[in-house]
C-alpha cells in the first residue's frame, strides 16, 4: 500500500472540529494556504460551512486556477510565484483569475528572494496598478543550523523597504516581512 492511500482526505466538518478542539471558540478567521488550495478538492464544501458559522475566510493561492468558491473568501490574495520559485507564471491564465474573483477582497503578494523576484514584482504590479500589492522578503534561513534566522530576515526586509523607498517604478505598495518567521523563526506547524 502507498503512502498516497494511506492518507486520509478530512471532510469541511472533520477540519471544523479539529479547529475547535485546537482553538475552542478563540478564532473567527481562517487562512486556507499552502500548497496551491485552488487545486485541493472540498474546498467549497469548507468554505461555505465557514459562511454558515460565520467564520470569516483568508486564502492564499498561486492565481493558476480560479475556482467559483474563490469569490466567497473575505481576504483573497494571490501570489503568483515569481521566478526563484522554479515556476513559470502563465500570465494569461492570471489575468483570467484576477477578472473572475470579486475585487473588493482581492490583494495580490509577490515574495522577493532576489533581483529576479524584485523585478517579476514590478511587472506583476504594473499588469494591476489598482489592486493592493504587496512585497514579502522571502525566507532562505529554512535550515535548522541557521545562526539567527530572525536577524538576518528583519536585514532583508529592511534592505528590501530601503529599495522600493529608492525606486520610481514600484509606487502604491506594501512592503511586509514574514510575519510568522518573525513572531515563531522558523518552527513547524504555526
Amino acid at each position: 500500500c502507498s503512502a498516497k492511500e494511506d492518507i486520509k482526505l478530512m471532510t469541511a466538518e472533520e477540519i471544523y472540529d479539529a479547529l475547535l478542539e485546537i482553538g475552542g471558540h478563540r478564532f473567527n478567521h481562517v487562512t486556507i494556504s499552502g500548497g496551491n488550495p485552488a487545486l485541493i478538492k472540498g474546498i467549497q464544501e469548507l468554505v461555505d460551512l465557514f459562511e454558515d458559522k460565520h467564520i470569516y475566510t483568508a486564502l492564499e493561492t498561486q492565481g493558476s486556477r480560479f475556482q467559483s468558491w474563490m469569490t466567497q473568501i473575505d481576504d483573497l490574495t494571490i501570489s503568483p510565484k515569481p521566478p526563484s520559485s522554479g515556476m513559470k507564471t502563465n500570465l494569461e491564465i492570471l489575468d483570467s483569475v484576477i477578472n473572475q474573483c470579486t475585487f473588493h477582497s482581492l490583494n495580490l503578494k509577490v515574495v522577493i528572494f532576489d533581483d529576479a523576484d524584485y523585478d517579476f514584482a514590478k511587472l506583476i504590479h504594473h499588469r494591476y496598478p489598482n489592486i493592493p500589492f504587496y512585497l514579502q522578503v522571502g525566507n532562505p534561513y529554512l535550515d535548522d543550523n541557521v545562526d539567527q534566522p530572525t536577524d538576518k530576515l528583519l536585514e532583508r526586509y529592511e534592505q528590501l523597504g530601503d529599495r522600493v523607498m529608492q525606486s520610481s517604478d514600484i509606487n502604491h505598495v506594501y512592503v511586509l516581512p514574514q510575519l510568522h518567521t518573525l513572531l515563531w523563526s522558523n518552527k513547524k506547524g504555526v
